[in-house]
């Protein structure tokens, strides 16, 4: 494996148990990862548009991306979850609700992937906390069950589709990984681990659902 897989695996076991755990951090974690993966999809559309090469064009959609999904979380923190769920709900849409139960015309399909992206986006709204334990278990489990290659990036990128990246949903490895990441980081919630977690990081901002009381993490 090169060095981008081990990077994304490593992330990808961070998010994965304690992700949500870790609070406004780990909201901020996936606002990066998610900013930082659209900006380099878009690197060579902003390249172009803006007379930059390459090189330069993907550092400057990805920092942009990155600090987008950062300021996000930070100035909109729930409306930051709704967004986050988003997206994550759009790549779910398409690589799991779709090829295991959608069979029709492509917009059908594409508006499949909407519906369950509002829909997310809805819940990330209402359950904050517990929308970001399984968004977070959902992209830790992916990233930690795959081995993403430079390879399926570059062709990611060159053009602008999330198809290279698509994965086996029923797969054993990522179905046992993300039960478990679920599993973790309720557990956490449960017996109060993050309010321990939370008092030795600075700032930090407990995870909770709407009408949940701050008492009850």
């Amino acid at each position: 494996m090169d060095a981008i897989s081990i990077a994304l695996i490593l992330g990808g076991l961070v998010l994965l148990f304690v992700g949500a755990a870790l609070s406004n951090y780990g909201v901020a974690v996936t606002g990066m990862a998610v900013g930082g993966g659209t900006g380099y999809l878009v690197a060579p559309t902003v390249g172009a548009a803006a007379g930059l090469g390459s090189p330069v064009a993907i550092v400057v959609a990805v920092l942009g991306g990155i600090v987008a999904g950062v300021l996000l979380t930070r100035l909109l923190f729930s409306f930051a979850v709704g967004g986050i769920s988003l997206l994550v709900g759009l790549f779910v849409g398409l690589t799991v609700v779709v090829p295991l139960f959608v069979t029709g015309a492509w917009y059908v399909e594409i508006g499949v992937a909407v519906a369950v992206a509002m829909f997310s986006a809805l819940l990330g709204l209402v359950l904050t906390k517990t929308m970001m334990v399984v968004i977070t278990a959902f992209v830790g489990s992916l990233l930690a069950s795959q081995s993403i290659t430079a390879e399926q990036l570059l062709a990611a990128q060159a053009n602008v589709t999330m198809e290279p990246l698509f994965f086996e949903p029923t797969a054993p490895v990522f179905v046992g990984l993300f039960v478990l990441g679920v599993l973790t980081q309720f557990g956490l919630f449960k017996f109060g681990y993050v309010a321990k977690l939370l008092k030795i990081l600075p700032g930090g901002r407990a995870l909770r659902n709407r009408g949940e009381k701050e008492a009850s993490d």
